[in-house]
């Protein structure tokens, strides 16, 4: 089977069934199928029939990413994965590299490749999908439904008809290593690993999956049309609206990002709105993946959900999913799982590469049919290793029965004399201090020992002077450091008001590394203390994305008064609104403090909660999509 068929499977089994339900509404599994059909009619209109022709397609949390997805798959193209939420030289760097010659896409990524066209001279087509829900068309695109004004291909969509082993997408990596990098996923692959996903996740006809991330997944989207679920796309960013989403709906499976459970893990709002969420709800399991969950988010979230929350793992390469916790099996706090069916799992030692026993520490090795075809512009087989073991790069080990417990990226390991230190452990031991809201650790080269700790943490209550915020930090420090070996201790320590993080919420750790090479070393041999990097962080820029719902007056009004208040406000610079030029009803503000805490401090006050009390039936607020990624002075 190609991957396009497994929705031609899900609408002839259920065609009246709903395939995806959005606030706009629903598409049975017959309407998206109908809808991939003339897509794929277009798509091979615009490329000449050509086979495995590059088209990219956005994953954007929209039922017409999955009809494009499928379509472009249906029309003997191949899908290049575009993330959205990447900067103009990632998109450039993925639509060139994959030699994208179509695009689909909403009208914010239409935009910004109108500015990119003279670096993407492969680019033909790009067509606007979201102008059913307000997108505007730039100059030189197509809107869907011009695109699509032609009757469908009778002959379209038969499964079989292609070539399973052919290439059926290109996903790039996140990058937080070093640059994206292509990877090059089958018809097999895909079609695999939506099978092995139902089966660990326990999905059949009458699931239904709530997805609240940024992104639309593949492996969400195949894994429920494999099992003819359907899914629930909240594209509302806040965690406890997505709760009221889930029992609305009757979700039976939510799936979040690990960094946006964490939230509502500790949001001050849970624990009154957690009885509602449950009573009479359909809930079996809260699942995430992509980067770690804390333990205490994970029990949190679990006694007041009463449902239980597992975590998986995989990457991209891998389709991406290898391992999983069972929702219906009891599962031990900060593993990932045993292998998705058909997976096969080892641990290598990083020096001699032989296999380690059970309980050791190794390199997590994984084969099975969902192990990519190879990296886009490399000799295929180079990934492989000695009887197709696929080498992951992290760190970890494997109990008796088989359940996977992650420890670091080897990567981001670093020795302390000749001691290994996981950063990911130490940041587990910070974590648990009710004081601290997020934390990272990273090696800081060291003349005398090589490296050591570095920590950056996030305070619950950043609120206090700072030489008070500095004693609580101290403290938080002294308390981990009394639970860990020597070597693990951490020797320097910062204040920080968020962590780094990539649009797929890992920590930015790359970046991170980096801005810590660039400081130098740490004077530990010279006699200073422990946090002579401890930095207050001053001059802090805010982004907030607003797209508007309500009259548009009204929102200017109250937004003036919101602005006007703030600017009255202790360690208030400056503020900017700006409207999107293809969106009038999308804006995006930047507003600069003095320090992160006054800022803090303006928006907990009474008044401000009361002005966004007025704004919320208006406007809906992103302020998470951006991150800082060069600055001057």
């Amino acid at each position: 089977m190609t991957v396009d068929g497994l929705l031609r499977s899900a609408a002839v089994r259920d065609p009246e069934g709903y395939a995806v339900r959005t606030r706009h509404g629903a598409r049975t599994f017959r309407e998206l199928d109908a809808l991939a059909d003339r897509i794929a009619t277009f798509v091979r209109s615009a490329t000449g029939r050509r086979p495995g022709a590059r088209v990219a397609v956005a994953s954007v949390l929209d039922p017409v990413f999955a009809a494009a997805y499928h379509g472009v798959a249906r029309g003997g193209a191949t899908v290049v994965l575009v993330n959205p939420l990447i900067g103009d030289e990632g998109l450039r760097h993925v639509l060139s590299a994959a030699g994208a010659e179509l695009a689909l896409v909403p009208s914010a990524v239409a935009g910004r490749l109108a500015r990119l066209r003279g670096a993407l001279p492969a680019l033909g087509t790009v067509v606007v999908t979201d102008t059913d829900t307000g997108g505007a068309v730039p100059a030189n695109c197509l809107p869907l439904e011009e695109a699509l004004d032609g009757p469908a291909e009778a002959a379209l969509g038969r499964p079989g008809g292609a070539d399973p082993d052919a290439v059926a997408c290109v996903q790039f990596t996140t990058g937080t290593t070093g640059r994206p990098k292509g990877v090059l996923l089958t018809h097999r692959n895909l079609v695999a690993n939506a099978r092995q996903t139902a089966l660990a996740h326990g999905l059949g006809p009458d699931s239904v999956t709530l997805n609240h991330l940024p992104l639309y997944h593949v492996m969400h989207l195949n894994s429920a049309l494999d099992a003819g679920a359907c899914q629930v796309l909240c594209q509302d960013p806040d965690p406890v609206t997505s709760l009221a989403v889930a029992a609305g709906t009757g979700a039976t499976h939510y799936y979040g990002l690990p960094a946006r459970l964490h939230r509502l893990a500790t949001d001050e709002r849970l624990p009154g709105l957690a009885p509602a969420a449950r009573d009479g709800s359909r809930l079996t399991a809260v699942l995430s993946g992509g980067s770690a969950l804390l333990p205490e988010a994970a029990r949190t979230l679990g006694e007041l959900l009463r449902v239980p929350v597992v975590q998986g793992y995989g990457m991209a390469e891998l389709s991406p999913l290898t391992h999983c916790q069972r929702p219906g099996s009891p599962h031990r706090p900060g593993t990932v799982g045993t292998p998705v069916p058909g997976t096969e799992c080892r641990l290598v030692d990083l020096s001699d590469r032989h296999p380690v026993e059970a309980g050791a520490v190794g390199e997590v090795q994984v084969r099975g049919p969902q192990l990519m075809a190879g990296y886009l512009g490399e000799r295929p087989g180079t990934h492989l290793g000695a009887d197709g073991w696929y080498s992951t790069g992290d760190l970890g080990s494997v109990d008796d029965d088989g359940t996977l417990r992650l420890l670091d990226r080897v990567d981001d390991i670093f020795k302390y004399d000749n001691e290994i230190v996981s950063p990911g452990r130490v940041e587990r031991v910070l974590a648990r201090d009710p004081r601290v809201a997020d934390c990272v650790v990273a090696g800081l080269r060291d003349p005398e020992h090589g490296r050591v700790a570095w920590a950056g943490v996030v305070l619950r209550d950043p609120e206090g002077t700072p030489s008070s915020r500095d004693r609580v930090l101290r403290s938080v420090v002294e308390r981990a450091n009394a639970q860990l070996s020597h070597h693990e201790h951490v020797r320097a320590a910062e204040a920080l008001s968020a962590v780094p993080r990539t649009p797929t919420g890992k920590p930015a750790r790359s970046r991170l590394r980096q801005t810590l090479a660039e400081r130098g070393a740490f004077g530990g041999g010279s006699g200073a203390g422990p946090f002579d990097l401890f930095q207050e962080q001053t001059m802090v820029t805010f982004v907030n994305k607003l797209t508007v719902h309500g009259d548009l007056d009204t929102f200017l009004g109250v937004k003036s008064r919101l602005t006007a208040y703030m600017a009255a406000q202790p360690g208030y610079v400056s503020h900017q609104v700006m409207r999107h030029a293809w969106h009038p009803n999308v804006y995006l503000e930047l507003a600069v403090w003095e320090d992160a805490d006054a800022h803090q401090k303006a928006v907990r006050s009474e008044e401000f909660q009361a002005l966004v009390k007025q704004l919320g039936p208006l406007a809906t607020p992103e302020p998470g999509l951006f991150e800082t990624v060069e600055a001057s002075a």
